[in-house]
């Protein structure tokens, strides 16, 4: 959710009448650096979750994807294989009738 230029100025507005103008830069130094400790903790925290959690998934994925990959290979050579089987079963008959055409309009 974005914040725009209206919404900013309403609520400069009523934290102007709430809190007054006197005290109004001290708390918006107060939530400054709030805001900067939380981003502080947020980006530690998820430094945190990638250390302990993501990355040894993933170095135990490593080994998996390896040993997968020569049995994509085998997947794909049998597929082209059974490509090739059944383009040879559809022209079977071809091959015959296109010899015989031939051999006619020769004669």
């Amino acid at each position: 959710m974005k914040i725009g230029a209206l919404e900013l100025v309403v609520i400069f507005m009523v934290a102007l009448i709430v809190i007054g103008p006197d005290k109004l830069p001290e708390y918006a130094r107060k939530l400054g650096i709030a805001l900067n400790e939380f981003r502080k903790v947020s980006s530690e925290m998820t430094k945190d979750i990638r250390e302990t959690v993501v990355e040894p998934l993933e170095e135990a994925q490593r080994p998996l994807k390896e040993a997968l990959e020569p049995l994509e290979q085998l997947d794909k050579d049998i597929q082209g294989d059974i490509k090739t089987v059944e383009n040879d079963f559809k022209n079977i008959g071809k091959a015959k009738k296109e010899k015989i055409e031939t051999e006619e309009k020769d004669a």
